[in-house]
């Protein structure tokens, strides 16, 4: 993704990092990102940082195993980018081509070798050969396992040196990581292990009994360990490199009336773009010409294709299903819907979970302490158990393999990646890992209304002629009174009586009643349009008002309302009937006579009760609605939608105030809303999620998590999912914990083999860990959506 503010010094990088320049008062950075491919363990990722950390004019690293890339914060006036890449290379690791500026590819998934041929496996298989070999010599084929040299006269046999052949191959990588680690003062599992089988030669030399097959099963199992750790970290890359591979590489531009292809990078705001059925869209655009259906799943999660005409706007890797579309860009390159997402998955990883910062403080004391453990029991073990000295050697050789802890540190953040992608391919951007886990602990869920619950569109619902008019003289009225009008209530009279096809009136000084309605001459004749109040400051009576009768009988809609059939009592009846019934009611009429009454009403989402139900089968406590609309209308829709608590006519500061309240007295408080409006409430909430946020800057901005779609429904998966993340996570950290405990504790005891702690303590929960937070991608929101729709839903 491009990095924004760059300015001349960023340019002519480095292959395989991105910069981008920052200006700020009195000091000036820049920022560069490298794919680092090799390295997949928090091990790796601090040998990295430890040798960045040397160089002068470094004020930050951010290192990510998760995605093999590396962030660095620099002073452009002191180091250079081929400096940072010299330093990432002397730590041991390969620096990969970036097929952007910033590093869209900076895992380097282009160019990454197929683990199972790449030459550590090969060296990896052959080393098991020979370690095969030895095994057959010293076990079956006795006879033959005959002296065939010596070394500082101890005795090497057939057996001997198949095994140092094995060490030789196999342990080749380990060693040479090794010396990077110690020449960069980690002490890491490279360093631990090439200790390890070191020790194990030096002592096979120093007390005569060999350990030339534990030196090399360490070399052939702990490369057999690196190769699942590999494969598995590449697992959970995969998930993120799917979001990169949504955007095409290409695109069909029209320019100087001929169709040219262009690389999506070169694509420029203004171009038009030209997509045919079943192409992806390139970028960020308008449609110009054509109407399709397109498959918008990729950005907002929505699972029906969604019809788009002239006019309205598209998602940069969303599918055009079926029409011809021309598409004129609005987005340049790197700052579509789409690069903003994976930006801030990207991002997200930075934001540690409180889980993930215990972790590494643990770990930081874990590896000294278990080293310490090993000299100990090396040095006691002939002592107090009786052991000899090669086997006490073999007892701290183990527990040195024990001693690293990447199963469990690795455990948090490969969970967080897996949770947050999983989360973006379905609709729902996650900012960060504190958030997936603080979503996974709220026990409130407040609600805003207007756009959340309700669609955020007025509509007409209810016209009551009055006093000898008709539906369309209330409708003409209304319609001239409120087309000068901007407020929400009179656009959408407006628009309802354009699609009744009502004739217009002519209008003369128009005037805003603030607060109250509107005033207009309409053919000369003064009209009045605004809330009941309004009429009764103008005098009249609204406890008795005649309905309009059709024919001597009362029409349908009056007599709905009225209990005597050709009189309302609009005060004590049928005002407060429509609001509660969740409605808006506008008088119509002249300041002598009351010619109509208009109920407006915005609709109820038809997944906002199923929403809230769903919340409370998965364990939410309490959910509360928070509008500033009257008291009437706000119970009806609280009533209707099932929240356990609504607070009604706050003013936005207000709202603050009653998000504080419940953060006081309740663990974890979720506040969703449209991002923009309540984004002083969004801020306050434990975790702020913004609703329909695809597409808009504002939203993506200001909230901690964002539905992309307009969908409701997302918020029940979004919560399933946090919770699910937390599980995962106390999962893979205690029983890494556990694993490791229990083989360090039988170490001494003789029970736990060189080998076991191998593939037990580092490939098997390494492995472990890493699949069992692959879990979470098949949470999915559809599953959350089929469930919703088994409950019925009502609408205003």
């Amino acid at each position: 993704m491009s990095t924004p503010d760059r300015d001349s010094s960023d340019a002519g990088g480095e292959p395989g990092s991105g910069a981008g320049s920052h200006d700020h008062p009195g000091e000036r950075t820049a920022v560069a990102r490298f794919g680092v491919p090799g390295m997949d363990c928090p091990s790796c990722a601090g040998k990295i940082e430890n040798a960045l950390d040397s160089l002068a004019g470094v004020s930050a690293i951010d290192a990510r195993p998760t995605t093999g890339s590396v962030r660095v914060t620099y002073d452009p006036n002191a180091l250079d980018e081929a400096g940072m890449k010299s330093a990432i290379e002397s730590a041991g690791y390969e620096v990969v081509e970036s097929s952007t500026d910033a590093g869209d590819d900076a895992d380097g998934s282009d160019t990454r070798e197929d683990i199972r041929t790449s030459p550590r496996a090969l060296k990896t298989w052959a080393s098991g050969v020979f370690v095969a070999a030895g095994l057959l010599f010293e076990f079956l084929l006795t006879g033959s396992n005959v002296q065939l040299a010596s070394v500082v006269g101890r005795e090497l046999l057939v057996a001997d040196i198949a095994f140092l052949v094995a060490v030789a191959v196999g342990g080749q990588e380990i060693v040479r990581n090794g010396y990077y680690s110690a020449r960069n003062l980690n002490l890491d599992i490279d360093f631990l292990m090439s200790v390890a089988i070191l020790g194990a030669l030096v002592a096979s030399v120093a007390f005569g009994e060999a350990l030339y097959f534990e030196a090399a099963t360490l070399a052939f199992l702990f490369s057999v360990a690196e190769l699942l750790e590999r494969y598995s970290m590449d697992r959970a890359r995969n998930s993120l490199r799917e979001l990169m591979d949504l955007s095409p590489e290409e695109a069909t531009v029209r320019r100087d009336g001929e169709e040219v292809t262009v690389p999506v990078d070169e694509l420029a705001v203004g171009d038009v773009v030209v997509v045919r059925p079943g192409e992806k869209i390139p970028t960020d655009g308008e449609v110009l010409e054509g109407e399709s259906a397109v498959n918008q799943a990729p950005i907002t999660g929505e699972s029906v294709p969604v019809d788009k005409t002239v006019g309205e706007g598209v998602y940069a890797g969303t599918i055009n299903e079926e029409g011809y579309l021309e598409v004129q860009v609005t987005s340049a390159a790197g700052e579509d819907t789409l690069s903003r997402i994976v930006e801030l998955v990207e991002d997200a990883q930075s934001n540690r979970t409180e889980r993930e910062q215990f972790v590494e403080r643990f770990s930081a004391y874990y590896t000294p302490v278990v080293v310490a453990f090993a000299v100990l029991v090396t040095l006691a073990s002939p002592a107090v158990l009786g052991t000899t000295w090669p086997t006490a050697i073999v007892y701290g050789l183990t527990l040195l393999v024990l001693a690293c802890p990447c199963a469990f540190v690795i455990s948090t953040p490969v969970s967080v990646v897996s949770g947050i992608t999983s989360a973006a391919k379905n609709g729902v951007l996650i900012k960060g890992g504190n958030h997936l886990e603080a979503m996974g602990e709220i026990d409130v869920v407040a609600f805003d209304k207007t756009g959340t619950i309700t669609k955020g569109q007025l509509t007409v619902t209810d016209v009551v002629a009055l006093n000898g008019t008709s539906e369309e003289d209330v409708l003409r009225c209304a319609r001239g009174l409120e087309r000068r009008s901007e407020h929400p209530i009179g656009e959408a009279i407006v628009a309802y009586a354009e699609r009744e096809q009502v004739d217009e009136r002519e209008i003369e000084e128009f005037e805003s009643i603030t607060g109250k309605g509107v005033r207009a001459d309409l053919d000369g004749t003064p009209h009045f349009a605004g809330k009941p109040g309004l009429f009764e400051e103008l005098g009249f009576d609204l406890s008795h008002v005649h309905a309009t009768t059709d024919g001597g009988a009362v029409t349908r809609t009056a007599r709905k309302l009225c209990e005597r059939n050709d009189c309302l009592d609009l005060l004590e009846d049928t005002v407060p009937r429509l609001q509660s019934e969740g409605k808006t009611v506008v008088l119509v009429g002249t300041d002598e006579e009351l010619e109509g009454v208009i109920g407006v009403a915005d609709e109820i989402r038809p997944e906002a009760a199923a929403t809230v139900a769903r919340l409370r089968e998965l364990g939410v406590e309490r959910t509360v609605m928070l509008t500033g609309d009257n008291e009437r209308t706000a119970r009806a829709i609280a009533d209707q939608v099932g929240v356990d608590e609504y607070r009604a006519e706050l003013l936005p500061e207000e709202k603050v105030g009653a998000i504080e309240e419940l953060v006081a007295t309740h663990e974890g408080v979720a506040m969703i809303g449209d991002g923009i409006n309540d984004a002083p409430a969004l801020a306050t909430a434990t975790v702020g999620i913004a609703m329909g946020a695809a597409g808009t800057d504002t939203a993506l901005e200001t909230a901690d998590i964002a539905l992309m779609a307009d969908d409701l429904s997302k918020l029940p998966y979004l919560y399933e999912l946090a919770h699910d993340a937390n599980g995962v996570i106390r999962q893979n950290v205690y029983a890494s914990l556990a694993v490791k405990a229990t083989l360090a504790i039988g170490v001494p005891f003789g029970y736990v083999p060189i080998w076991l702690a191998v593939l037990a303590g580092d490939a098997g929960m390494t492995t472990a860990v890493t699949g069992n937070a692959m879990r979470l991608s098949r949470i999915t929101s559809d599953d959350a959506g089929a469930r919703d729709q088994e409950a019925p839903s009502r609408t205003a």
